[in-house]
């Protein structure tokens, strides 16, 4: 049928695979992807709803999609995603939106879009307790062929105070661990040589058998995982500090293929804040959390998310915060001010009363103490040898590679030998805060 489906994919590694689920759909129905957007019959954006700033930016791109329907009325133009299911009356309200699908009806595509019509949109945002692709086998995306993302579960029971996921993606619920090995398989026997496990809370991935008999928990899949093979790199995303176990800390240490690194997010380094925003620890679990890794892995990357700003957020709490990054030096963290999201716990019940100014203060000392934090962390392995996973070639340099560590570090190096999906033994010999810059080893 040769109809052409493009897709913009916004936000975190979650919706990078349901694009690709997305992706496997629609072809069923005779849609190739192309990423030529002025050749799309379908133009869909794959929204993200966690912070104020990533919904605007779909806004102004909406404004670009209109303009390609204004030159071409039969394009179809939809908003998929969790911010299709957070805002799906008043996507439709523009008159420029076709369709609307959230998270959990992505299977209904092919009936909605045979269903769209001039003034008549077509939405589904229903959420399940029970969707989660598991048969679907996704059209990868990624340009390099050497690293896949895997879904192992969907939802969030956690409902933080300032997060909108549960209401967007709905409740927690585990895949089939047999499907998630067995797409893991495929993707290797196709040559990736890496795969990462999605979860808004990995920790908390436990899946039962119909009758009960069987229970897989997560350190359990992962092994399974990485069982498949010693050259199939094994990352996973995101931890939770309340859920994360001895078990699975002991897992990734006697597996040399699970990659040392664990993305473990803070929040706060403040106790008060920590229990305002839900987190269900305290920083002193966090730190043990953080002893218990290092003492079982030295070598383990750690990295992390911040909110600065907070509700209520006293100059004490932001110090406590800015105290713990140094207790833990920190790989790298994704840090961001506090953006008051509509509907959350946090939006009901308490004010938003630290000013933008305070707030992007308090995020910049928190940025600039990182980036010493991380060059200092770079510092340290100039001189070590490394296993990097070829990527491919560098953004800035293409005469050179590059490729990630274990501990998730991007290294740069020059290369003539070595081509995306092997790995190759580096030396670093310099860096900077974001990158080790290296050498092939002698």
């Amino acid at each position: 049928m040769n109809k052409k489906l493009y897709i913009e994919t916004y936000g975190c590694q979650m919706n990078v695979g349901d694009s690709e689920v997305i992706f496997s759909i629609l072809a069923k129905e005779g849609y190739g992807r192309t990423e030529d957007i002025s050749e799309a019959d379908v133009i869909l954006a794959n929204t993200c709803s966690v912070r104020d700033n990533a919904e605007q930016r779909i806004w102004g791109r909406l404004e670009q999609f209109h303009k390609q329907k204004e030159n071409r009325p039969q394009v179809v133009v939809g908003i998929v995603g969790c911010m299709a299911e957070r805002l799906k009356d008043k996507l439709l309200e523009t008159g420029k939106v076709d369709l609307v699908a959230g998270p959990d009806s992505y299977r209904t595509l092919p009936v909605l879009l045979r269903d769209v019509a001039p003034d008549k949109p077509q939405i589904n945002v229903m959420l399940s307790h029970e969707e989660t692709y598991a048969d679907i086998i996704p059209v990868r995306t990624d340009r390099n062929g050497v690293s896949a993302f895997i879904s192992i579960m969907r939802g969030c029971n956690n409902v933080c105070s300032y997060c909108v996921v549960p209401y967007t993606r709905g409740a927690e619920r585990s895949r089939d661990p047999q499907t998630i090995v067995r797409e893991a398989a495929d993707v290797f026997s196709k040559g990736y040589r890496e795969v990462t496990l999605l979860g808004q809370n990995v920790d908390s991935y436990l899946w039962k058998s119909g009758d009960g008999s069987v229970t897989v928990d997560f350190p359990e899949l992962l092994e399974r995982v990485a069982a498949i093979s010693p050259l199939l790199r094994v990352r996973f995303a995101t931890n939770h500090p309340k859920d994360i176990s001895d078990r699975l800390i002991d897992v990734m240490a006697s597996h040399g293929n699970i990659c040392r690194h664990i993305h473990l997010p803070v929040q706060s380094g403040s106790n008060r804040l920590l229990e305002k925003m839900r987190r269900r620890y305290t920083r002193e679990w966090y730190l043990e959390r953080v002893a218990a890794i290092r003492k079982a892995m030295p070598d383990c990357g750690i990295t992390t998310d911040v909110i600065a700003g907070f509700c209520s957020e006293t100059e004490e709490d932001h110090q406590d915060t800015l105290k713990i990054f140094s207790e833990v030096g920190f790989d790298y963290a994704y840090m961001f001010y506090y953006s008051e999201r509509p509907g959350t716990l946090a939006a009901r019940h308490y004010p938003d009363d630290v000013s933008l100014e305070v707030k992007t203060r308090r995020l910049n000392e928190i940025i600039a103490l990182q980036n010493r934090l991380s060059l200092e962390s770079n510092k340290r392995d100039v001189g070590k040898r490394f296993t990097v996973l070829v990527e491919g070639p560098s953004k800035k340099n293409p005469e050179e590679l590059c490729g990630r560590t274990g501990s998730n570090k991007m290294c740069v190096f020059p290369d003539k030998v070595h081509k995306a999906g092997e790995y190759a033994e580096v030396e670093v010999v310099s860096c900077t805060s974001a990158t080790l810059i290296c050498k092939l080893a002698e």
